[in-house]
Formats: C-alpha cells, structure tokens, sequence
C-alpha cells in the first residue's frame, strides 16, 4: 500500500431520485438534500465528509448534470471543499461514461492516481467502517485490480442487484467475483442469504484510472472512444466547469460500468461493507435508517403525533398531524402532499411518470426553482399575470436580458438592488419599486452584504421563461443552455437514482 498514490473520489451527481417524490424532483433531486444525519448537510456533502481522514485524499472529481452545476458548486463551497473538476454531461449516459470521463480527466497530465468511485445519494452510518474498507482495498487497488463494494445484506432485499463472490464473504482483503445478479424476486432473495457468498451491490468501485481506462478501451471501445473526444473538445473557459462536446458525448454508448466492465472482466475483486449503508431508494428506507420517536415514527419539521405510529410524517410548510393511523408515509410540500402506505414507495415513480406523461410541472419541478445568484419561488399564477419571489445572493447578479412579451414590477422587500433598465442605473432600496417595461434591456445586481429579496409581479399573455432573450450573463450561460425544467429531464445522469 502507498498513500504516495493519489486517492481522488469521483462523485456521481446525478439522478431524479423519483421514487423520494415529492420532495425530489429533477430540478433539486435527493442528493442536493439534507436527509440523514443531523439534517444540516445534504447527502452530496455527506458523501465527501465521510472521507476525511483517508491517507492520500486528493481534491474530488465532481460528474453532474449541466442544469445542476451551480447546486454542486455552491454545496462543496458551503463545506469548504475545492474540487479539481465539476464535469457537465450534456446528456444522460448512464455511469460508464461518466466514470471514462473521469479517468480520462485524472490522467490528463500523465497522472494515473487511485479512483474512489462514489455515488452523491447514498447514506453510510458508519463513516469510520466504510474508512477501513477503502484501506483494505487500497493495495489490491494499487497492484490493478478493479475493486468493487458488496454490501452484507441485513434481509432478502429485491430492490438490489446482488454480487455472488467465489467463497464466503470476509471483510480483510477483495475476494474473486462469480458474477452479477439482477434484482431478484423475493424466493430467489432469501436463497442468497445462506450461502453467505452474496452482498448486495453498491455501484461504489476503487481501482486506478489507467486500470479502468484499460478494461474499457478492451470492453467497451465505442463507449471509450465517445467520452475521450467529448472530453478532448471539452470548452474549459465555462468558469469552473469542464462542459462535455454533446455530440461526442451522446455517441457513446448508455450502460452502466458494471455490465460495461465488470461483468466481463476477470481483473474484478469484491471488498464486503457493514457500515449502515442504504441509497434511500424510497421513504421506507429513509425511515428504517433515521432515529424514530416512542411510537416508531419518523417526524420532521413541524409535525404533531398523536397516536400515528410506524409513520413517516414530514412537514415542508404547512402544519402536518398525524391522528391514530398507522405505516403511513406523509410528506407535504409547497405545491403537493403524498399520502402512501410505507411500502408502496416503489410505486411513486409511476405516479411521477403519468406527472410527467401530461405535462404537469409538479412532476418534475418544485415551485421554488435555483439559480446560480439564488432562487425564485411561483408564489400565485393567473391567466395574464403571475408573482414571483426573487431571492439574489450578496454580490450576485441576474442577467441583462429582455422580455418581448411580458412587463415587470419590482419591489424590493429586503436589501438594496442596483437595477440597470437600458443602460441606466437606479438604487432600488426596501420597500421601494421600479417598473420594467416590455422589450426593456435589464437586469438586478446586489452590491450588498445581505440577500435581496423582492417581490415581482408580471404581467402580458406570456410568462414562460422561453419569453427571455439573455443578453450577457456573468454565469455563462446563454439561451442555448437554459436550466428550465423541460430541458433538464432529457440531460439527467443514471449514476444515482
């Protein structure tokens, strides 16, 4: 073992986390939450904290969607942490291209460091266990093998696939693979556990960039050659970002780097995991690994418990009571409530499909949407007008822009805003207004130490977004590269649920 070698972790960011709906959704899925644990950092930030400590660490390789890139960002700064890339796939390929482009990113200046493959949404209790783990890996690592996670099942799980190892698990060094099993149903599930050779799979891998870019150019050229062009004709002058040539990028092949690689291959060794892990896969889940009250339900935010046991009962805004019932999951939201019995989160993603199917936003947006200066929440929608909440960060910016269908009022709430209206500035401070008219070039920046709040009021038969024309913005982007919801859903990457 030699903590000379770099260790850098690759961060999978991306996923809908459907199955967690209503509280993730496309535009702000489950990793970009604050879901276990103290309910202070989200699953994204946990994923790296968990590491601190490991010998070698190396600043992390972040692989996200492009409408997610200024969360990611914002989240790693929160916590200090400077990662040596933000990748931008331009589309969703599944997680053996993002793991090429990673290691091509890893190699580029000739270095072949260690890569610690991870995925942002996943919970692991035992930050300290998983620790140990990558150690006992690490050597195996070293020498060429690819190294992959198989968690010790705790009951006959169908939601998982399963690794079968060459003998019983043991937790002291990688063991030779069998093979891969897709998820089974419930008899074949409880078969695996007595043989005590099955764990289940993680998607979490440690093996050394030129060992995977190897068994890929082997196994999986097409997927090899794609990721290595998109990520040759990479545009680097996005700020911090490292945005994918789409083309280049949707040519490579959508599979997974377990059935890409390690299903084929003979350099595989699976490390066996105790460590409290679970990938929140539904509310059941979050449930089981959450501290729970006397009556064994799960209570968040505001919420009265009388006689509700078994529950997952969660308040985002409005008061939530939970009344003598039983195995019930609540979850209230801005703009929706689920109410289900707690095993049926499996089939929440059908209802977000039929969301989807007919066009409601609800199925794929919140109503407070984020940007790179803060957010804007929908408050109330008519059929020719419409009042947002606008919130813009210290020292942040919105675009110059114009609309060609729509007028605006500002009113500012909290804070002072510098607002440009064709090229003329004015000091909007609280509790004053300014007007936009139509075709209007403008544009807000807040000069303060303190958020902006304000309130805006629009008006004319188009309120879409599509109505903008965006004429500079200090964020890079442009019309081309819109965050909207309807472009993000096509552009979400499989490497986490």
């Amino acid at each position: 073992m030699n903590p000379a070698i770099p260790l850098v972790p690759v961060i999978l960011c991306g996923g809908t986390g459907s199955r967690l709906w209503p509280l993730s959704r496309a535009s702000y899925p489950k990793q970009y939450w604050a879901l276990a644990g103290d309910g202070k950092d989200t699953l994204l930030q946990q994923t790296h904290q968990r590491l601190e400590g490991l010998p070698g660490l190396a600043p992390p390789l972040l692989i996200c969607n492009e409408g997610h890139r200024f969360i990611v960002a914002e989240q790693m700064r929160q916590i200090g942490v400077e990662p040596a890339g933000i990748l931008l796939e331009p589309i969703g390929r599944n997680t053996a291209p993002a793991v090429a482009v990673a290691a091509l990113q890893a190699t580029a200046k000739g270095d072949d460091p260690l890569l610690l493959v991870l995925t942002a949404d996943h919970v692991i209790r035992d930050a300290a266990a998983f620790r140990t783990s990558v150690e006992a890996g690490r050597a195996a690592a070293e020498a060429g093998l690819l190294v992959t996670f198989g968690i010790v099942p705790t009951g006959p799980e169908t939601g998982y696939g399963y690794i079968e190892a060459a003998e019983p698990v043991r937790s002291e060094a990688p063991m030779p693979i069998d093979g891969f099993v897709e998820k089974p149903d419930r008899a074949t599930a409880e078969q695996f556990l007595a043989p005590g050779r099955f764990t289940w799979y993680s998607g979490m891998f440690l093996f050394r960039a030129s060992a995977i870019l190897s068994e890929l150019e082997r196994l999986a050229p097409e997927v090899l050659s794609g990721c290595r062009a998109a990520a040759l004709d990479q545009d680097t002058a996005d700020l911090d970002f490292l945005r994918l040539e789409r083309e280049a990028f949707a040519s490579s092949r959508s599979v997974s780097i377990d059935v890409a690689v390690m299903e084929r291959m003979g350099l595989g060794g699976m490390l066996s995991l105790e460590a409290g892990w679970s990938d929140l896969g539904s509310c059941s889940a979050l449930w089981e690994t959450a501290d729970q009250d006397a009556q064994g339900s799960l209570l968040l935010g505001r919420v009265i418990n009388e006689g509700a046991s078994n529950c997952h009962l969660r308040r985002e805004h409005r008061l939530v009571v939970g009344l003598g019932v039983e195995d019930l999951v609540v979850v209230e939201t801005d703009d929706a409530v689920l109410i289900a019995h707690r095993d049926s989160g499996q089939e929440v993603r059908i209802v977000v499909r039929q969301l989807e199917a007919v066009g409601a936003r609800e199925g794929s947006a919140h109503r407070r949407i984020y940007r790179p200066w803060c957010s804007y929440d929908g408050i109330v929608e008519g059929e020719r007008w419409q009042v947002k909440k606008i919130v813009v960060n210290p020292s942040a910016s919105l675009s110059l822009k114009k609309h060609h269908r729509r007028a605006e009022h500002w009113v500012v709430m909290q804070g002072t805003a510098v607002v440009e209206k064709d090229g003329v500035e004015e000091l909007v401070d609280e509790n004053q207004s300014t007007y936009i008219p139509l075709c209007a070039k403008h544009r807000l920046d807040n000069p303060g130490k303190i958020a902006v709040e304000m309130i805006e009021v629009q008006s004319r038969p188009c309120l879409g977004e599509d109505a903008l024309v965006r004429l500079e913005d200090r964020y890079g982007r442009t019309d081309t590269q819109s965050q909207d919801v309807s472009h993000l859903q096509s552009a979400l990457n499989a490497g986490a649920e």
